[in-house]
């Protein structure tokens, strides 16, 4: 039975029960060992060591219930690693700029890690503020929901949330997939960062979501590292990319609210 794995429910950790009976429906595809990759939200991801073949799970839980259940084997997902992402950074401009190497000293890491990139936060934020507004409609989102800053450090109120852009600009593949991880540095602060998958063939910069789920105001530092992206590669081209069907968020240049 898989052990090692941790769900983040309302801002606290605590182990998922895998003797619970939804659980039995993966039981079949549970490894003797493992390794985990993604565990945070209400979604785990996980693969099993190398002599087992990369078998991975990817399931959605709500209420201890699932909702969604994938299992994928190593010919229709692959994890990235770092040679992958510097060849595609350099040679085919995935990552502009692109650091090599982690970048650690005297800040918030960022840059190249085995698996990922630690992606940089820039110096704009958007501050949310509920004194213009009394419903956050996504469908008629009120620009005066937020208060527009630069500066190097944004602080960011108790329960709150601050919309952000990454420093970097991302390309990505038609045959590839991101997904974004938070940082423990922020995250053993209780500072989340909700970014959804860059879709292939999607550009630009990221809009970041920055998340305090604790009762006294958290600081985020501009031009330090904030999150890392997963790279996942298809065994497969797809057959209408983000950049065929025209997405809204295509080519986006800054902080982008919510478009229908």
């Amino acid at each position: 039975m898989l052990r090692e794995i941790f769900e983040i429910v309302n801002g606290s950790i605590r182990p998922v029960n895998w003797q619970h009976p939804p659980f039995q429906q993966i039981a079949p595809a549970q490894p003797k060992h493992h390794r985990v990759i993604v565990s945070s939200g209400n979604f785990a991801i996980f693969a099993t060591a190398p002599d087992f073949g990369a078998i991975a799970i990817v399931f959605q839980l709500r209420n201890y219930k699932i909702t969604q259940l994938s299992i994928l084997n190593s010919e229709e997902l692959m994890l990235k690693s770092d040679r992958w992402i510097r060849k595609n950074a350099q040679q085919h401009d995935m990552i502009n700029p692109f650091s090599e190497k982690q970048v650690r000293e005297g800040v918030i890491s960022y840059g190249l890690s085995s698996y990922g990139y630690d992606l940089r936060v820039a110096d704009e934020f958007k501050i949310f503020t509920n004194v213009n507004c009394t419903v956050v409609d996504p469908k008629n989102f009120d620009e005066r929901s937020f208060v527009t800053m630069r500066s190097d450090v944004c602080i960011v109120p108790p329960n709150s949330f601050a919309l952000a852009r990454s420093v970097e600009y991302f390309k990505i593949p038609r045959d590839v997939l991101t997904i974004c991880v938070g940082k423990s540095t922020y995250a053993r602060c209780g500072i989340i960062v909700n970014v959804t998958p860059f879709e292939p063939e999607w550009e630009g910069f990221v809009t970041l979501e920055i998340s305090n789920t604790t009762p006294l105001p958290a600081r985020i530092y501009a031009n330090e590292g904030l999150c890392q992206i997963l790279f996942f590669q298809s065994d497969e081209v797809c057959e209408t990319s983000y950049a065929d069907r025209k997405g809204k968020y295509q080519s986006q240049k800054g902080i982008v609210l919510p478009k229908l």
